[in-house]
């Protein structure tokens, strides 16, 4: 009896001891996954500073200017890659860099080219005032230029030998009642553009007036006003022209690239420094035949409704022309462009920590995009942010030659000032007045003139509007100039 139960003590021992040993063998087994994992997770080739590929280290830390370096893995050893070029970065230095990306897609493109202008009359409607025969102003009725005139209004009188002769042949015609004759005396009177009340006047009066007021054929204002009271005129002479100013240009001049893409009644929108928020609608009136020569522009004139007579002549104008395509085009956000002083490129994003720098030919550009004519497919992503320092890392084994340098985002700024003194090294000394946009004051400061510049046209004591480029590390220099009394416009940085 006893040993029948010591038989069945052990043999309920060894089950439970089994059974306790499965349990340990499951709970307690090492996760050979985990395992390998941490075998097989990729180590970093190397670290190296952001801005500069040259600086490497074994392992994290800072760079020279302060900033994290960034690892780098071996080539070649994902299913994405594509080629020379090609790097990976790890997740949390992508979020570290803020990387962003766009999409490559479809679409019209809406070109906005903005310039500079002055507003002017509009000469279909400027008249010149002469005189068709020599006599004395005896009384003027405008007194200077800028005074509104109605159509009609007096002008000024004048005494003229010619015109009392020309009254007295039509009288002596009516004496003799000789038809032809009085036909021939009122057309010359005509001609001297009497007007047809006074010889209604001569003839039904039948005395000889020895003054003849002249009257305003249109309304307007009185502009380039060169006589006085008592002045000798003679047929040549200018004694003034009347401007209507209901309506007025602007001149405008954009680049030779850009004048494919402007057409007549193409809209124009325009703001001026005289009335800060308030923007005139008008349209392209006409392109002209002419591209300048030295400054490689071509002109643009422009027309604007002018109701309230708040546009003024010779005015400093900005103005955007809005030029639409019918075509669709493959785009790219702006900001993924990297230019180069040979090639154009970006930095596709092939996903999982994939990214690598393709040359692409740029084509049309708008504020927010640029076209893209070879290079890229719709539907690809580039990257928009923080891409300069994929590409550089990129193109040191890229299938293209590295860039030589990477050109700097910059702002510019278009401001009012004089040039103060000439210096060397295409150097000049010139006042300026405040600049919100870089939160300058007015001062007077050294800048470099870019080498698009005309830089002899700028002397000591010209007054101008000049445009100011402030690159990213600080530079900055004249990029381009707009000298009133040269009526001519220097090339300019894109906006």
């Amino acid at each position: 009896m006893n040993n029948s139960k010591t038989k069945m003590v052990i043999a309920l021992s060894l089950v439970a001891g089994v059974v306790l040993g499965v349990l340990l063998t499951i709970f307690l087994k090492p996760d050979s996954s985990a395992g390998v994992t941490a075998s097989d997770e990729k180590k970093p080739l190397y670290w190296v500073a952001p801005m500069d590929p040259n600086y490497r280290r074994d392992g994290p830390g800072k760079s020279p200017m302060g900033m994290d370096l960034i690892p780098v893995y071996e080539e070649g050893e994902k299913a994405n890659d594509e080629g020379p070029g090609t790097i990976n970065i790890a997740p949390e230095v992508v979020n570290n860099l803020g990387v962003r990306t766009g999409v490559v897609e479809r679409r019209t493109l809406h070109s906005e080219i903005v310039t500079v202008g002055y507003v002017q009359y509009d000469e279909d409607r400027l008249i010149h005032i002469h005189p068709r025969v020599s006599g004395w102003v005896e009384k003027l009725y405008v007194k200077a230029a800028g005074d509104p005139v109605r159509k009609g209004a007096p002008l000024y009188a004048l005494y003229s030998p010619e015109l009392v002769n020309a009254q007295e042949e039509i009288l002596l015609a009516m004496n003799r009642n000789n038809t032809p004759l009085i036909k021939a005396s009122e057309d010359r009177l005509r001609a001297l553009q009497i007007p047809q009340a006074f010889i209604d006047e001569i003839k039904r009066t039948k005395k000889i007036q020895q003054t003849v007021t002249f009257h305003s054929p249109q309304d307007g204002v009185v502009d380039n006003l060169n006589i006085r009271e008592g002045f000798y005129v003679q047929p040549g002479t200018t004694l003034f022209s009347i401007g209507a100013l209901d309506q007025v240009w602007v001149e405008a001049e954009i680049f030779e690239r850009q004048a494919s893409l402007v057409k007549v009644q193409d809209a124009v929108t325009m703001t001026l420094d005289y009335l800060p928020g308030k923007t005139w609608q008008g349209k392209v009136d006409y392109i002209y035949p002419v591209l300048d020569k030295k400054t490689r522009t071509v002109r643009v004139r422009l027309r604007f409704d002018n109701k309230h007579f708040q546009l003024k002549p010779n005015m400093f104008a900005q103005v955007t022309i809005h030029s639409n395509s019918d075509e669709t085009a493959l785009v790219i956000p702006r900001e993924a462009l990297i230019r180069t002083g040979k090639q154009n490129r970006v930095v596709l994003a092939l996903g999982e920590g994939s990214f690598k720098s393709v040359a692409v030919k740029a084509g049309r550009q708008d504020r927010q995009s640029i076209e893209v004519l070879e290079g890229l497919q719709e539907g690809e992503k580039v990257v928009i942010s923080a891409q300069f320092l994929l590409d550089s890392e990129s193109s040191k084994s890229s299938d293209f030659m590295r860039m030589q340098a990477i050109e700097l985002e910059a702002e510019t700024a278009w401001v009012a000032g004089e040039i103060l003194e000439v210096l060397e090294e295409r150097t000049v000394r010139a006042r300026h007045d405040a600049i919100e946009a870089f939160s300058w004051p007015e001062m007077m400061m050294d800048f470099p003139v870019n080498d698009s510049v005309n830089f002899e046209a700028l002397t000591p004591g010209t007054e101008l509007h000049m445009e100011i480029t402030r690159f990213a590390d600080g530079r900055y220099e004249i990029s381009a100039t707009h000298i009133m009394s040269h009526g001519s416009m220097k090339e300019m940085e894109e906006d």
